[in-house]
């Protein structure tokens, strides 16, 4: 039994669509954060009343995203998204449905959501609404796709990038079958713009196992996100300063970070010149001459496509080049 306390304003508005004859449910990340017991940063609602319908019951409204049946109450210096319950028509470019169909049906809302864990609902009067067993996924530290993971990705290449960056967040396992669908899919990833990947994979590389980011090429998405990241993988250094390969050597040092987006995009590129600049001397030892200056011509170029801001860039830059200097204490 879940029981989930929430807000007076998340209520409220629960309440007042209620008296009107109409379902509503808090939905989504609030809910799953909440079986987490985690403190959720927003609330998002779901109802079977039509936009126009939300508009008509509360004072304040913004149609934020009405085309798809969002309007967002503004309660006591708050919003909150308030979404009709909705079947997503067919989707333009992997990434939006081109049109959506209003439905009475929460199960019919939830099914068209990307995870289990995201998948659940939950009022005071009726309690939790799993159809697809998000509360047994989140105990079995499991991503796991609502229906045909194939589908769910086919519809929003970006969910393949989001179930890593879950799995990084939480420490969670990717199920097996999902795995297999993001391997299959994943050049769908070209068709994500830049900003969403810079975002989902800032968030990966920001979490407390930024090392997940190792997922990224174990299922087939940084070859066509970051390609240039690919010349480090299982590329052995070969001489006695390293232990590990370039790549698990990047690995273990995001590890070791401040969790900023900009030490960590550094550390995660600050060797990607490695791929290119290996040479080995006589006695087999591996070098890699200019390697800094090599990284910092390959940085420029993904941070532009994932597009960074200027002053980010040129911080993350200035401290590729110089990386491999000694900070003395003249002292």
């Amino acid at each position: 039994m879940v029981n989930i306390k929430l807000p007076k304003q998340v209520n409220d508005i629960i309440r007042k669509l209620n008296s009107k004859g109409y379902e509503a449910f808090a939905v989504g990340g609030c809910v799953r954060d909440c079986v987490l017991g985690v403190e959720p940063e927003d609330w998002d609602i779901t109802t079977s009343a039509l936009p126009e319908q939300v508009k008509a019951l509360f004072y304040k409204t913004v149609d934020t995203g009405i085309k798809h049946g969002t309007v967002t109450i503004l309660m006591d210096k708050m919003s909150y998204e308030v979404t009709t319950y909705r079947i997503d028509g067919p989707y333009e470019n992997n990434r939006s449905p081109k049109n959506v169909h209003y439905t009475r049906d929460i199960i019919e809302d939830l099914k068209r959501r990307d995870f289990t864990m995201n998948a659940m609902a939950y009022n005071e009067d009726e309690g939790l609404v799993d159809a697809f067993s998000g509360v047994l996924s989140i105990e079995n530290k499991r991503i796991t796709c609502v229906g045909d993971p194939n589908e769910r990705f086919q519809e929003d290449a970006l969910r393949m990038l989001r179930a890593i960056r879950f799995s990084a967040k939480l420490g969670f396992d990717i199920d097996a079958d999902t795995q297999v669908a993001i391997k299959n899919n994943a050049p769908l990833i070209q068709n994500i713009s830049g900003e969403r990947v810079h975002m989902e994979l800032t968030k990966i590389l920001t979490s407390n196992n930024p090392h997940f980011i190792k997922k990224c090429v174990d299922l087939g998405l940084m070859a066509y996100m970051i390609p240039e990241f690919m010349d480090t993988v299982g590329l052995e250094q070969s001489n006695l300063h390293h232990i590990y390969t370039v790549d698990g050597h990047i690995y273990e040092a995001l590890k070791h970070i401040e969790p900023t987006e900009t030490l960590r995009w550094t550390m995660f590129l600050h060797d990607i010149g490695k791929g290119t600049t290996k040479t080995l001397d006589e006695k087999g030892q591996g070098h890699f001459y200019g390697h800094p200056q090599k990284s910092c011509l390959l940085a420029k170029d993904i941070l532009a496509r994932l597009r960074f801001d200027n002053k980010t860039t040129k911080d993350i830059l200035k401290l590729i080049e110089f990386h491999d200097y000694r900070i003395v204490d003249k002292h």
